[in-house]
């Protein structure tokens, strides 16, 4: 087994697989004690190599690998990639490009919604998972050799599930339909973690302006300390603590220490004094934008038998197809579209309308319509 844990190693197992055709990868982090995730264990394999790279060897520097993803001619392989993407935006400043995704790629290609690792390892791979080593620490040092097997083991089968979902892809011209669901991975904007937008993770269900300027204040404030302490949010101060404060804004010091959710002897640390900048400021800010603009209002609500058959068309289509229902349409597509209310619907563009959309359109007009047939629903073309 290949272990890189010195930057010279490094760079020579980055020219050993600057010629490949894909990069097969999978990193091992931990992050319920920290803001940033820390990167413990990153695992490569192409075609003839594999290698497990060490980040916390003392001195090593990454700068050779995040390199190797910048290369244009080399596809990065991963499975559910959005975890490991956000490590990779942060710490080297590259999102890998071009990218192949298998959790994707499977759900296009007829495995089910949200197909696990495991499962693919099992119907393409043909082997087992040995899961006993998932949550186990990955940040102590030395790792045992079943941790460091586990680990390698998650991308030296990559290789063959990749090359499987690939040719299926390239048989039923369903390779684009993959690369538009990976293009919205690659949105620099998705890892983004501003301050400034954080009050919408806590979701506030009122629409009182004061309210909202100092909850989007406060969160401003917590993001800020965390990131800067690389501790998680919760260890500066918990949600409910925030929500309570934006509802009845303290006037000073002791007004904090009398919230209940504020641990005792909060105002008088650091925090406590950044904190009452945060309120004061939130006291003459302006109220956010809402989380999402508010959509034009329904002529009416959709029925439920609209709502029922379009899900029936959903399924049927899907099923013809071997693609996961929810990949093609969610349950809110369904109802907007229920309701004709279809503006910025997905399910209407590109190749979702090639299967889906477009008859879903024709079964609102009666073009189309769902009957039993030997005791199963079928779709039926109606004549003018």
């Amino acid at each position: 087994m290949r272990i890189v844990d010195t930057t010279g190693n490094l760079r020579s197992l980055c020219v050993d697989l600057s010629d490949a055709s894909y990069l097969a990868l999978d990193t091992e982090f931990m992050r319920d004690q920290t803001y940033w995730p820390k990167l413990c264990l990153i695992q490569v394999a192409a075609p003839g190599h594999e290698a497990i790279i060490d980040p916390l060897a003392e001195g090593i520097d990454l700068t050779p690998f995040y390199d190797l993803l910048r290369k244009p001619g080399i596809v990065k392989v991963l499975h559910a990639a959005r975890q490991d993407i956000e490590i990779f935006h942060h710490q080297g400043g590259v999102i890998p490009d071009p990218l192949f995704d298998t959790q994707i790629a499977a759900m296009v290609a007829g495995f089910g919604d949200a197909a696990s690792y495991e499962t693919l390892c099992r119907r393409i791979a043909r082997v087992e998972i040995d899961k006993s080593s998932r949550f186990t620490d990955w940040s102590r040092r030395p790792l045992s050799q079943k941790q460091l097997d586990y680990a390698l083991g998650d991308v030296t089968h990559l290789r063959t599930i990749y090359e499987y979902l690939k040719k299926q892809l390239e048989k039923t011209g369903r390779t684009s339909w993959v690369q538009e669901e990976i293009a919205a991975l690659q949105d620099p904007d998705l890892y983004a973690l501003h301050p400034e937008t954080a009050w919408k993770r806590m979701k506030p269900r009122t629409g009182n302006k004061r309210f909202l300027a100092m909850i989007a204040s406060l969160a401003a404030w917590r993001e800020r300390e965390a990131q800067a302490r690389d501790i998680p949010r919760g260890r500066v101060l918990k949600d409910e603590a925030l929500m309570e404060i934006a509802a009845h804004p303290p006037q000073d010091a002791n007004g904090i220490d009398s919230i209940r959710a504020v641990p005792k002897g909060f105002s008088a640390s650091k925090l406590g004094r950044t904190l009452m900048d945060a309120i004061f400021e939130g006291r003459g800010a302006q109220a956010p934008e809402p989380i999402e603009p508010d959509r034009p209002r329904r002529r009416r609500e959709p029925s439920q038998a609209a709502v029922d058959l379009l899900k029936t068309l959903l399924r049927l289509r899907a099923e013809a197809i071997g693609v996961a229902p929810r990949l093609i349409a969610n349950a809110d597509d369904i109802e907007r579209l229920a309701a004709e209310e279809d503006e910025g619907v997905p399910a209407l563009h590109g190749w979702r309308a090639e299967v889906f959309g477009n008859d879903a359109r024709a079964l609102r007009k009666g073009d189309l319509a769902i009957a039993l047939e030997k005791g199963e629903a079928v779709v039926v073309e109606l004549e003018d």
